[in-house]
């Protein structure tokens, strides 16, 4: 764990369950605390694909308009349920009693933990924001100007985007969970090699797929790579609805 290995933090806990008379309310993701400062933190870890929708529910730039591949979830209510449900999950009676129990042992410096007090939180959200190819789109609500960014098309428009390559990039398919990091080298194929199996994957399980794209460089000899979701024409089928406002 890379909070556990990295010299200015300490990893306390991670996957803490918060019970209240024997139901599940939730679970925190981790806790740990920086070497200046022993008040713990609670740190939620979101990995996330979105696509975004050139069209639908909110104004353009509305973070409902970002859904997941096979259209159940959406980067508003994703975002809606961290906000709601669980960040607030670690101030409650269940889950202060519950970190006591998993700090009070530890050396944090402190006598007296005041968790309700002296607990902060914070949220990591990593993953790739994939735009379509097709329509012009601007970044949703929140996102940062840095985000990881990845491009989606459907199948019919394969030909006109890869007419636009300077040379026929080499492919890999992507299979989740391995979405986040790069596949090897040795996984890339030239894409004539590749295209059609994946295409078959599109059709046969009715749903987009990944792959990532190598270009060679030869000015700079380098690699460059960008991520890209095929999806069936007829993509998506459902779109969620927007989260539920409440007063």
């Amino acid at each position: 764990m890379l909070l556990d290995h990295a010299p200015n933090t300490r990893l306390l806990a991670r996957n803490v369950r918060i019970t209240r008379q024997r139901n599940t309310l939730g679970e925190l993701d981790m806790l740990y605390r920086t070497r200046d400062n022993p008040a713990p933190i609670h740190l939620e870890v979101a990995i996330k694909f979105y696509l975004g929708l050139p069209e639908g529910p909110g104004a353009a730039n509305s973070q409902s308009r970002w859904i997941g591949p096979g259209g159940l979830d959406s980067l508003a209510l994703k975002c809606s349920h961290l906000r709601r449900h669980q960040l607030p999950l670690s101030t409650t009676a269940s889950a202060l009693e519950t970190l006591t129990h998993w700090l009070t042992p530890r050396d944090l410096g402190v006598s007296d933990l005041r968790l309700g007090e002296q607990l902060t939180q914070r949220l990591a959200m990593p993953g790739v924001l994939y735009y379509p190819w097709h329509a012009a789109m601007p970044a949703p609500e929140g996102a940062t100007a840095d985000h990881r960014r990845g491009t989606w098309c459907y199948l019919r428009d394969w030909p006109a985007l890869a007419a636009r390559f300077p040379a026929m990039p080499r492919m890999a398919w992507l299979e989740k969970p391995h979405w986040l990091a790069p596949p090897p080298l040795s996984a890339f194929r030239p894409a004539a090699e590749q295209l059609p199996a994946i295409i078959e994957k599109v059709h046969a399980w009715r749903s987009p797929q990944q792959v990532m794209l190598c270009f060679s460089e030869r000015e700079h000899n380098e690699q460059r790579y960008e991520r890209l979701f095929l999806v069936p024409d007829d993509w998506p089928r459902q779109v969620p609805l927007p989260p539920r406002i409440r007063d």
